[in-house]
């Protein structure tokens, strides 16, 4: 039996707790009065989860793979963002590594999708 809902996938499932932990740390005082970066990772981390979504209910394979394409981009929008982040001094070392860490998780996932739903596609 397959997937017949957006939210039982692992990556967007990822890519939620991934959300999450950007909101939290964007929270933070001299994050949140960045206002260009924390919009912009925030931003990146809701395009994550969101092009999970949308790709999976746009209901044809070839969309659903171009929106995996956006949203491992927006993925790795994401991790660029965190060594600003860190090199800002808005994040310690360990806090950097944890979400990287998540991120570069959700990345992977999101590929093996992308090569799951191009696979399917060409058949």
């Amino acid at each position: 039996m397959g997937v017949s809902r957006f939210e039982e996938l692992i990556a967007w499932q990822k890519a939620r707790v991934l959300a999450a932990m950007v909101y939290k740390l964007t929270a933070a005082p001299a994050f949140s009065k960045d206002y260009g970066l924390k919009d912009q990772i925030q931003r990146a981390a809701v395009s994550v989860m969101s092009n999970i979504a949308e790709g999976f209910e746009r209901g044809g394979d070839a969309e659903f793979h171009q929106f995996l394409v956006i949203a491992k981009a927006s993925c790795a929008e994401l991790r660029s963002q965190l060594y600003v982040a860190l090199d800002a001094g808005y994040i310690d070392q360990k806090t950097f590594e944890e979400v990287m860490g998540l991120g570069e998780e959700v990345g992977r996932l999101i590929g093996g999708l992308r090569i799951s739903v191009k696979n399917r596609k060409e058949k």
